[in-house]
């Protein structure tokens, strides 16, 4: 039987929000470098930055950084975070992500969402078979990046987001998923 990578899944998912143009990337809790190597596929200059694994990735700067304190440099086009954002205080790295972003640029992030509705427990048990099935045809490599319980809601995710990130999108998704999408304005109000 192989092993179904979660993240990997949705990595279309992100790769389909990199603004036109974009020439530059930060990948948040970049891990082993897998969404880092294909957003510099595209030919954008990509920085990684993780505080647990150090990693080497042709075309890619991995810096082992910690992404709620170190310097992450930018502005950038296009900002991504695969299964970190529960690693960090929310407030916190939602508003240093949201900061890396340059005007017209995109924040995408997929992250881990808990079960606190009826709503989430019923996609939740939706993946189950869905999770079953793709683990008996799939061979997609796993990680061995650091695990930690998540705990909170897509709908607390949305209304944290909805203060910091006005008009961001966060949708669920199967596999204990969310995304949450946000494209920062050309211009700022005073």
């Amino acid at each position: 039987m192989g092993n179904f990578d979660h993240n990997a899944h949705y990595h279309p998912l992100l790769l389909a929000q990199v603004p036109p143009g974009a020439r530059t990337a930060l990948d948040v809790g970049c891990g082993h470098g897998g969404f880092a190597r294909k957003l510099a596929a595209r030919g954008l200059r990509v920085t990684g930055v993780d505080k647990a694994v150090e990693a080497v990735v042709p075309g890619v700067e991995i810096r082992k950084a910690d992404a709620a304190v170190d310097d992450l440099g930018g502005p950038y086009d296009f900002v991504s975070s695969i299964a970190a954002l529960h690693h960090m205080p929310f407030t916190t790295a939602l508003t240093r992500l949201k900061e890396a972003v340059a005007p017209g640029g995109v924040l995408a992030i997929l992250g881990l969402a808990k079960e606190k509705t009826a709503w989430d427990w019923v996609v939740s048990l939706a993946s189950v078979p869905t999770n079953i099935a793709h683990r008996l045809v799939k061979n997609d490599p796993v990680g061995t990046a650091p695990i930690q319980d998540w705990h909170m809601s897509v709908d607390e995710i949305k209304a944290g987001a909805a203060e910091l990130l006005p008009g961001a999108r966060v949708r669920r998704h199967l596999y204990w998923r969310y995304s949450l999408i946000w494209r920062k304005p050309l211009t700022t109000r005073s």
